[in-house]
């Protein structure tokens, strides 16, 4: 079965995508001309938006990941924010930008925006590429988005289901019959 087939079509395309994230990186890079900017990638859905936004960013930076899970092997977030792999750097009095996929409930970004700001940053804010504000179970602000998506599950572009389906190039929305089996 190829890829495709486990999608309803293609939600937001290649060419989008990318011209949203050089009109974000040219944000970023004004905001934090001269500052102290460390990007702290979440794994595993954010891989490819933090590789494509630190290409596109005029200023220098350093990069960090972290891993944390809400999910499991579902489609819907536990609510318990779990870190699977922490930062190997330290980011006291450091701006921080979290670079995340998607915004589903708010839950996990929130803990994590706290969990960084209580290592002392000296700022920290939120990217994230998809944003699903009609999900939100805890209002968290996020200073750059790329776009605002319906209640869909959208898989590609580093986002998956079940490990699966990471590799599209774009943004594509899940067959309902692929996680409602």
């Amino acid at each position: 079965m190829k890829m495709y087939d486990r999608t309803s079509g293609v939600l937001i395309g290649k060419d989008k995508i990318s011209a949203r994230i050089k009109q974000l990186a040219a944000e970023i890079s004004r905001d934090y001309e001269g500052k102290d900017l460390l990007l702290v990638g979440v794994l595993k859905g954010g891989w490819m938006y933090m590789a494509d936004l630190v290409r596109e960013l005029t200023i220098d930076c350093d990069v960090d990941f972290m891993m944390v899970s809400s999910y499991g092997s579902g489609t819907e977030s536990s609510g318990e924010v779990k870190v699977l792999k922490d930062l190997s750097c330290d980011c006291r009095g450091r701006n921080v930008l979290i670079v995340e996929d998607i915004i589903d409930s708010g839950v996990t970004l929130s803990k994590l925006r706290d969990a960084i700001a209580a290592r002392q940053a000296q700022s920290v804010e939120i990217t994230a590429l998809l944003s699903k504000p009609s999900r939100r179970k805890t209002q968290v602000e996020v200073k750059y988005v790329g776009f605002e998506i319906p209640d869909k599950f959208v898989v590609g572009y580093g986002m998956d289901f079940a490990e699966k389906l990471r590799g599209l190039p774009e943004v594509c929305v899940l067959k309902e019959e692929e996680y409602k089996k």
